[in-house]
């Protein structure tokens, strides 16, 4: 990533290509992935906003298969996006002071003083659900 997106801020990670692969209800973000086939191969990664989603959520299919989701926000003062590192069990802020985070969440390196919490994955089929809120709300920003 270059030095101008860092400084704007500009992730590398995309939304996903067909906006109905997900939807938000009762604190759990819900991915179709057969409608997802940014995170079909490991490596793969997509960023979910907007709609009812209370927090930007980043999905991480790791190089050992497993998925892996965060809040998408770094915890440095600017609260940039984070982006996966290819071919490393990381993600790094997009920020110019790269705060680098594994994937338990513990903060690394950088400008970001403390670590992001992981949120819980399961998979069940073709489908997976994020936790993004435990307790759960009504909110429903897809369906």
């Amino acid at each position: 990533m270059g030095f101008f997106k860092r400084l704007l801020g500009i992730c590398e990670t995309k939304l996903p290509s067909d906006d109905g692969c997900w939807r938000y209800a009762d604190g759990r973000l819900d991915i179709e992935l057969s409608r997802a086939p940014e995170l079909a191969a490991p490596g793969g990664a997509l960023r979910f906003e907007g709609g009812a989603l209370p927090k930007r959520v980043l999905l991480v299919h790791g190089h050992d298969g497993q998925f892996r989701a965060f809040p998408n926000r770094c915890t440095h003062a600017g609260h940039r996006r984070l982006d996966p590192v290819p071919g490393e069990p990381i993600v790094r802020c997009c920020s110019v002071g790269q705060s680098v985070f594994d994937y338990t969440g513990k903060r690394l390196s950088g400008s970001a003083t403390e670590s992001i919490q992981p949120l819980r994955v399961e998979a069940t089929g073709d489908r997976l659900v994020i936790f993004v809120e435990e307790e759960g709300g009504t909110a429903d920003a897809r369906g």
